[in-house]
This record gives C-alpha cells, structure tokens and sequence, in this order.
C-alpha cells in the first residue's frame, strides 16, 4: 500500500510513501526524540535514513498529517510529534532524574512512560487553575507517585465515545 502526499503545489510535486517507508521515518523520528529530547529536523532525518532531504521533509508532512503532531505555521520545523512536543510547554518530563523531554499536553504526557521501559518517568507541570506545581512519576504501568493526590484531567475535545454512551457529560 502507498500514501499519495501532495506536496502543495511546489517543486516537491506529488511523492507517494509505502506505510514501510513512512515507519522508518516515524521510527527514526520517535528514535532520536527518544535519546535526545529533541525531533529531527528533516534534513537531520534524511542522512539518518538514507533519503534525499525533500523526501524526508515529504514523509515528515505525510506523518503529520496521520497523526495529531504539527508543524509549526509556515515553517518547515516539527512542532509537535506526538506525545512529545519540540518546542518547550509547561509538561516537562525526566527519565531516571534527567529533563530532557515536553510532552504536547497533560494526556500526551502520561503516554510518554510507555517509551521509556523499566526506567523512571516524572512529570512536573504547573496546575492550569492556580499554578501549583502538579508531580506524576511512573515506571512500566505502575504509578509511583501523585502529587497532590488529587490530580484530575480536563480537555475541550470530545474524548470516550459518542456523547450519549461517555460516563461523565
């Protein structure tokens, strides 16, 4: 199977990606985010996997597009790669005590702990209401730590199904 990218009416043209070409850069991409806090540029990418620099920027557009990540506006920069986020927010996240890595949100950020196994991932983030400071720390699927206990989740998107079916309205 092949992906059809149309790249905007530019000298790129239309390129088409197979879903194997487009998982090695995603692979690569979540690869080097990973171990350095840090997502690729697409130039950065291209010599990491081997391609010529507009067919790394076109799979980078074609992932995005699949995916809720970003592009920062009118720029060829990754803004977002879900669930990290390349420009710093208020979630940041250390693994086994170093802070490297910001998660897109507060959901985002409790999804980063799957990429980090058998190690230590803190989320430290200011309350959205009052700026107290909010503390989550997970290893695996085991939550070490709450800090204030009552921490509770909030978002204006539709999440949990079709309205009539969610559990809270």
């Amino acid at each position: 199977m092949s992906l059809s990218l149309n790249a905007g009416g530019n000298e790129r043209g239309t390129m088409e990606f197979s879903l194997a070409e487009l998982d090695k850069a995603y692979e690569t991409l979540m690869s080097e985010v990973v171990r350095t806090g840090v997502v690729p540029h697409y130039a950065e990418l291209s010599t990491l996997i081997g391609i010529s620099p507009n067919e790394a920027l076109g799979r980078i557009q074609k992932i995005v597009e699949l995916t809720p990540g970003w592009m920062h506006p009118e720029t060829d920069y990754i803004a977002s790669f879900p669930p990290f986020n390349n420009q710093p927010t208020q979630y940041r996240i250390s693994v086994d005590g170093e802070q490297k890595w910001f998660a897109q949100c507060g959901f985002e950020a409790l999804a980063c702990r799957w990429l980090f196994p058998g190690k230590t991932v803190r989320i430290e983030a200011p309350c959205l209401l009052g700026g107290e400071p909010l503390t989550i720390e997970m290893k695996d699927e085991e939550i070490l730590l709450v800090d204030p206990d009552t921490i509770v989740g909030y978002t204006r998107s539709p999440v949990g199904g079709d309205a009539a079916n969610r559990p809270f309205r």
